[in-house]
Formats: C-alpha cells, sequence, structure tokens
C-alpha cells in the first residue's frame, strides 16, 4: 500500500515517471528539474509548504556513471500512509516552484 501510494502520486504528477519497484523500500522517479542534488538541497533549505517539506536522496549517488540520475530522486517509503500522502503532495507544490523546472 506505501508502494503503492508513492508510485501512483508520482506517476499523476506533470513531467514525473516512477516505475514500480519489485523490492525493498524505495523507489527512483525522474522528475522534471535540472539537478536532483541542487533539488533536494533546495528541498531542504530553501521550500516549505504549510510549516513542512520532503527529504530525498540524488539519484546520481546510485549510479557509477557521471551524469546518470540527475534528474532523478531515491524515494524511501518506509513512512505510514498519511504520511506519505502529505510528502507527495508537498512534492507537487515543490515542483510547481522550483527554480530549476524543466518541462
Amino acid at each position: 500500500e506505501r508502494r503503492n501510494t508513492v508510485v501512483n502520486a508520482i506517476n499523476k504528477m506533470p513531467g514525473c515517471f516512477c516505475p514500480m519497484p519489485k523490492g525493498a523500500f524505495y523507489a527512483v522517479a525522474k522528475l522534471p528539474i535540472d539537478d536532483s542534488d541542487k533539488f533536494c538541497q533546495w528541498l531542504l533549505e530553501d521550500f516549505n509548504h504549510n510549516g513542512k517539506t520532503v527529504m530525498f536522496a540524488p539519484a546520481t549517488g546510485f549510479y557509477s556513471t557521471k551524469g546518470e540520475g540527475k534528474n532523478e530522486v531515491r524515494i524511501s517509503y518506509c513512512l505510514n500512509v498519511q504520511d506519505l500522502e502529505e510528502a507527495m503532495k508537498c512534492l507537487v507544490e515543490a515542483l510547481k516552484v522550483y527554480p530549476g523546472r524543466v518541462d
């Protein structure tokens, strides 16, 4: 249920894609962003929605090929469903205002 909550929410967001993970508690999602390292830092330092933000891992650290994962983030879905739903709402709002959004 937690996995489906995250994957389904991301796949409904314009410009986003998240394949269905086969195991673990992580998913990798492609987002319409210029740089996942900058995006993840921006989320923590400069963004909040109703006093909250979300924390992802830039996917660049999960590839051995330079440049891979630049528009991807790794998401843990080990929280409860309600918290994950709130996190996905926060992500939607963040993508609307992220200065490095690409379409």
